[in-house]
């Protein structure tokens, strides 16, 4: 190998290191908002990724105030957006506050996770 075509894949392959350790997928948006309100109870959980993540690994859990776990539907990603996961709530929420645990992998299998809190009726 020449040093010249020596130094131009180590630098590609380091440019392709570096794209790859910033590919996770990172929540920009959700609804209900985090932090927020809505007046009524939701149908679904809507949570929007800087990346498209796979709905097969990736999900949410809901939980009341006091911790009692509330049903949720399996996930799926929005077919206009592959970086939005859908999951629907399986009941009606009562007003108050809840929290949201939140899981995604992104389709280059690197995995994020967080949570958040949204108020129904307040």
């Amino acid at each position: 190998m020449t040093s010249s075509f020596r130094i131009g894949f180590m630098a590609a392959a380091f440019a392709l290191a570096s794209q790859s350790a910033q590919a996770h997928a990172l929540l920009e948006s959700a609804s209900p908002p985090v932090g927020g309100s809505v007046a009524n109870s939701p149908s679904q959980i809507r949570l929007t990724f800087s990346e498209d993540v796979v709905p097969q690994f990736s999900g949410a859990q809901l939980a009341a105030e006091a911790g009692a776990a509330i049903p949720l539907g399996r996930p799926s990603v929005d077919p206009a957006d592959r970086k939005t996961l859908v999951v629907p709530i399986g009941r009606e929420l009562a007003a108050g506050r809840y929290k949201v645990s939140w899981r995604a992998v992104s389709v280059d299998t690197h995995r994020t996770e967080g949570s958040f809190s949204f108020t129904v009726g307040r």
